[in-house]
């Protein structure tokens, strides 16, 4: 077993040139799940979560989130994003979250998919926790991607 107690990244970290790539039009959708109890479930649907409407909060929180990953993730470039669409599907105990983000640029947008999707999941537990403490994030993922020099990616 390695032992990486003492690692020193000296000087690896970088962004990735991406001046010599042309821009290209690049798509990512990304999902997760917000599991949860049926009460909790059925507050969300009826409208009746103490700190309103969860949905339309959780919508903005990922839309934001997507504008502003390269702010979080170190690695990231800022991107002019043409588009961010989120999308819920409310079941008997679980919100899947679903995202796709758009962009005409040099490097691709599946960061800001899964970033999406997670602030949109985190926002709904928040909206959620005085209803219920034991919800559970779980199973994000990128679905697909479009676009870019490594080509198109579709999750088997």
């Amino acid at each position: 077993m390695a032992d990486f107690t003492h690692f020193n990244a000296q000087g690896r970290a970088r962004m990735v040139d991406v001046s010599d790539k042309a821009p290209s039009l690049r798509t990512a959708t990304a999902a997760g799940t917000v599991r949860m109890q049926r009460a909790t479930a059925e507050a969300i649907r009826t409208g009746s979560v103490p700190k309103g409407d969860v949905l339309a909060v959780a919508q903005v929180a990922g839309i934001l989130a997507a504008k502003r990953t390269s702010e979080l993730v170190p690695m990231c470039h800022p991107l002019p994003l043409s588009g961010v669409d989120l999308r819920f599907t409310l079941r008997e105990e679980a919100l899947d979250v679903e995202a796709t983000v758009r962009c005409r640029g040099e490097t691709g947008v599946e960061m800001e998919a899964l970033h999406a999707v997670t602030v949109a999941a985190l926002t709904v537990y928040d909206m959620c926790k005085a209803l219920e403490k034991g919800m559970e994030i779980t199973d994000v993922r990128l679905l697909e991607k479009t676009g870019g020099k490594s080509g198109d990616y579709r999750r088997p």
